[in-house]
């Protein structure tokens, strides 16, 4: 059939493109009002436009339908989305061979061989991460947990010793682990006396 009208047809409407509507796209041209993502209808340009065959879409739903699929392949917004993709013809159904992943990774990422390699705190046994973390005594420790064995009492860099595993203030450290006798913070004979 002869092109009439002198210029070449819409990828998207099949009508004419003239010269000042026309956006060219993957070797088709477009109108401006037809240049629009195939799945969610959202307007592009040459920077969010992902084209596959004779097919346009925005760079998220190219990614959801054409990029890959699993664990660790999310898109944005901290990867947690309920979107299923139905709206993009995706059809992922238990027991098809792209949800069909080990339970556990073979080349796990550095942040869950990271995860695995939490240290412990020595008080209250359980995990000391990064944002929690003071260091006493050469071992890692809750900032809630970094206080004295006897009195409880909040401990810092500068009131800290320890003994045994064992954190302590500096006054109840010189009291139960100190040089005793007169002179050295203990009781003299006059107070013992009374």
């Amino acid at each position: 059939m002869p092109n009439w009208g002198g210029g070449a047809k819409c990828g998207a409407c099949e009508k004419t493109v003239y010269h000042a509507e026309k956006i060219e796209c993957n070797g088709r041209s477009f109108h401006k009002t037809c240049f629009l993502c195939m799945a969610c209808r959202k307007a592009l340009d040459s920077t969010t436009v992902a084209a596959h065959e004779s097919e346009i879409y925005c760079k998220t739903c190219y990614g959801r339908k054409y990029g890959p699929k699993g664990i660790g392949f999310g898109q944005g917004a901290g990867c947690l989305s309920t979107d299923t993709g139905e709206h993009l013809g995706l059809n992922l159904q238990q027991g098809s061979p792209k949800s069909a992943r080990p339970s556990t990774p073979t080349n796990p990422s550095k942040f869950a061989k990271m995860m695995v390699d939490v240290d412990k705190c020595p008080r209250c046994g359980k995990s000391v991460y990064a944002a929690e973390k003071i260091m006493g005594g050469g071992k890692p420790w809750h900032k809630t947990c970094f206080r004295c064995a006897i009195c409880g009492k909040s401990l810092e860099s500068t009131n800290v010793t320890d003994k045994d595993g064992e954190l302590y203030c500096k006054v109840c450290y010189a009291k139960n682990f100190g040089p005793k006798g007169i002179g050295f913070g203990g009781l003299t004979q006059a107070e013992k006396k009374e």
